[in-house]
């Protein structure tokens, strides 16, 4: 974990409400897929905003964000040249066993840029297969990134783009046709990882989710962003996560 001081080299829209921001570092990090970055908006917003690592090349690290309030509507105003404090990396990511050949992604909102971030890291390695749901056309992105799966099953939820169904039901249909993972990863909203973990339960499947949660710190020191464990204990999705055994946590 580093504080750069970090340059925005570009920072452009790429769907509706959606945005990409580049960094230059000055170095190479250490990431891991599904890591994520606590980024530093200005001396007015006194917390950080965590964002998810979509993918680094060399001394670059890209952020894909949603406008949500005061501190994104700010950073999208940012252009070329903009210096801004970055913390990461950060949390615990994903990571595939070597036994686990077959892996299915499942996202959906802007839970599908973390899983970008796997695509890149194993894509040479494994068989992956994405199924990526968007609220409608206009929301839809990445679809260069995941095309390079050796299965890209994009849907939404209008049907404008792809079939009209969400994620999880797009893996579950192509779970009846044989087509059976060794490991499930996904990251979206609650309800569409609680409908996941459902699944992942009925099919005997392992699955790790990346929650979405609140942070403060993004350390571990606030406790802002705790969620409840399955075991009746409490864990910080910041340093205990965001990654989790979706048998483990409460959803």
């Amino acid at each position: 974990m580093k504080d750069y001081i970090a340059t925005i080299i570009k920072n452009e829209q790429i769907a509706d409400n959606i945005f990409a921001v580049t960094f230059d570092l000055g170095e190479e990090p250490c990431v891991r897929a599904g890591q994520f970055g606590n980024i530093s908006i200005d001396g007015t917003h006194l917390l950080r905003r965590p964002i998810a690592v979509c993918k680094t090349e060399g001394n670059e690290v890209t952020f894909c964000y949603q406008i949500k309030g005061q501190g994104t509507q700010k950073l999208k105003n940012m252009g070329a040249g903009t210096r801004l404090n970055v913390l990461m990396p950060l949390g615990n990511g994903f990571y595939v066993e070597e036994t686990e050949q077959k892996v299915a992604l499942v996202g959906g909102g802007v839970g599908v840029f973390p899983l970008i971030s796997v695509l890149r890291a194993y894509k040479d390695k494994k068989d992956i297969a994405a199924y990526i749901g968007y609220r409608n056309q206009g929301a839809v992105c990445g679809v260069e990134e995941f095309a390079k799966a050796q299965k890209f099953i994009a849907v939404t939820d209008d049907g404008s783009y792809g079939a009209q169904m969400n994620a999880v039901q797009a893996f579950a249909a192509d779970l009846e046709k044989g087509n059976r993972p060794d490991v499930v990863l996904a990251c979206g909203p609650t309800p569409m990882l609680r409908a996941l973990k459902a699944l992942a339960e009925k099919e005997d499947l392992p699955c790790y989710v990346s929650l979405e949660e609140r942070m403060g710190c993004g350390i571990g020191a606030c406790l802002v962003c705790v969620c409840d464990q399955t075991n009746g204990q409490r864990a910080r999705v910041c340093k205990d996560g965001p990654v989790f055994n979706a048998k483990e946590v409460v959803l």
